[in-house]
């Protein structure tokens, strides 16, 4: 039956993530493109400034894959690996909460349980992280301080996954003496104490570009557009809302029809008997 689930969970990721890889080359991809015009203009501005100073520019190097690619291949198959991995993460939490609530609670339907799963996956796996550390669109944030501000948020996301983890454990086993919204209510309060004192201890970065100015001061290239990255973080969160949409309604269906078909021959099984 495990493997079930977890074919179920990887069915569910794949058609989650070419979902998740459309709706992104739709709407998140343009946010994108006005990120790298706006780095390339800031990039001949920052020369014109060291042309005009005396100094020397470095050139970069070219880059590996085009443009094309990146957008295309690259981000298809990133997305589609994320949400697979993820089709595997929520196959795993379903099958030992269903395991636990099931044999506890036989009049549960599975159903609820995906809910329950699909829900608090995307808090504890997007919500939180993207709260602590928002999405930002290429050319916001410092290269120097690339590998800080990544170890950062697979921290938070990470004490994020553990934590509600910990947090559903205590409200199943709260459930009976304390009831269920109050169980519920307690393992929450732990849960947003622990993120809140990570959220403390982890650095914060405001690397946004401001306009760039020359030696008098004045603004030869602006600041990066508010605007771009307001639609960025908001196509982001769309999008994340739509694979786990899809992910959890899909996996939903997948069970139905594994129990569907467990009972088909559960019953023909005892029909043969007879």
């Amino acid at each position: 039956m495990e493997r079930k689930f977890i074919g179920a969970g990887l069915c569910a990721g794949l058609i989650a993530g070419i979902i998740s890889f459309i709706f992104a080359r739709i709407f998140i991809e343009p946010q994108v493109a006005k990120a790298i015009g706006y780095e390339e203009g800031r990039g001949a501005a920052e020369e014109a400034l060291e042309a005009a100073s005396g100094h020397g520019h470095h050139g970069e190097g070219a880059e590996v894959f085009t443009r094309s690619v990146q957008e295309n291949i690259g981000a298809g198959v990133g997305t589609v690996v994320f949400a697979l991995s993820m089709g595997v993460f929520f196959a795993v939490a379903f099958t030992v909460l269903w395991a636990y609530v099931g044999r506890r609670w036989p009049a549960t339907d599975p159903r609820a349980v995906t809910a329950v799963v699909g829900l608090l996956g995307f808090i504890a796996a997007f919500g939180v992280p993207f709260f602590v550390y928002p999405a930002n669109p290429p050319a916001v944030g410092n290269d120097d301080t690339i590998g800080e501000r990544s170890g950062a948020f697979l921290t938070i996301t990470l004490v994020s996954v553990i934590a509600m983890v910990i947090a559903v454990v205590v409200a199943l086993q709260l459930r009976d003496r304390l009831g269920g919204l109050a169980s519920t209510t307690v393992a929450g309060i732990g849960y947003l104490v622990v993120i809140a004192i990570a959220k403390a201890l982890l650095p914060e970065f405001h690397e946004v570009p401001e306009p760039l100015k020359n030696d008098q001061g004045a603004i030869v290239f602006p600041g990066f557009p508010g605007g771009v990255i307001g639609d960025f973080r908001v196509y982001a969160i769309t999008n994340q809302v739509v694979l786990w949409t899809v992910l959890t309604l899909v996996f939903a269906a997948a069970i139905s029809a594994i129990g569907r078909r467990t009972t088909d021959a559960a019953g023909e099984l005892v029909a043969s008997a007879r």
